[in-house]
């Protein structure tokens, strides 16, 4: 759901875009003025890049994933943004050399500020800082995506599901994760019977507790050993 006419101070800008003190007074405007707010619900897909180019989009609550699928329909998971952070790839139509189609969804109830793709690009094309941050963020991303790449190729899948735990687990600030066995394939790229035993076997050696609908993370500290 789109909400326009909101009103951003320049502290609020500043604080998220490391390049907004190199922008003209006339650019700080324009970008304030094109922005909106987006509210959505946990699974609704925010963005397609082979079917609109949205623009950036900054996290103010919530989660989001970004997300490639296969030709099979198996889904694997680059990354994923929180709280504050930026997702640079809702506006990867204007950088030229990001050519792939990845596909956004909320994870949890999400809101999320957007900057046109349009004003963004007139303002890329005037201010080289706006253009050099982009490319920046994007390679910090693929960073992120080079190691998801790395633990789907030589991490055993036990490994894999106790990382997906760790991380939900300090991301929540809770040990009790509400996430279905389906949710996690999707997360780690895998299927939802190879989750399932792999789940059993880390609650077989007394890490985790399986209950309907949730997992109880009962030894952290193996847990994150376990995965090392």
């Amino acid at each position: 759901m789109k909400q326009k006419g909101i009103t951003m101070t320049e502290i609020d800008f500043a604080g998220i875009f490391p390049f907004w003190d190199k922008l003209s007074n006339r650019e700080k405007t324009q970008i304030i003025e094109a922005s909106y707010i987006e509210n959505y619900e946990k699974g609704n897909l925010m963005y397609r890049s082979k079917d609109n180019c949205k623009g950036l989009m900054t996290v103010q609550s919530g989660q989001l994933r970004t997300y490639i699928v296969s030709e099979e329909g198996r889904e694997v998971t680059l990354f994923r943004v929180h709280d504050q952070d930026v997702c640079v790839l809702s506006a990867s139509c204007l950088m030229d050399s990001i050519d792939f189609d990845v596909v956004i969804e909320a994870v949890e109830q999400t809101e999320v500020i957007v900057i046109p793709s349009v004003d963004l690009n007139h303002i890329m094309k005037s201010n080289p800082y706006v253009e050099l941050y982009m490319y920046k963020a994007a390679s910090e991303k693929f960073t992120e995506v080079m190691w998801t790449m790395q633990k789907i190729l030589f991490q055993k899948m036990d490994q894999r599901i106790a990382q997906f735990l760790i991380d939900e687990m300090k991301h929540k600030n809770e040990n009790v994760l509400e996430v279905t066995h389906d949710e996690i394939a999707r997360y780690i790229g895998s299927a939802r019977e190879v989750v399932t035993k792999g789940l059993k076997y880390l609650a077989e050696q007394g890490l985790i507790e399986l209950k309907r609908g949730k997992i109880v993370i009962v030894d952290h500290e193996r847990l994150e050993k376990y995965n090392n």
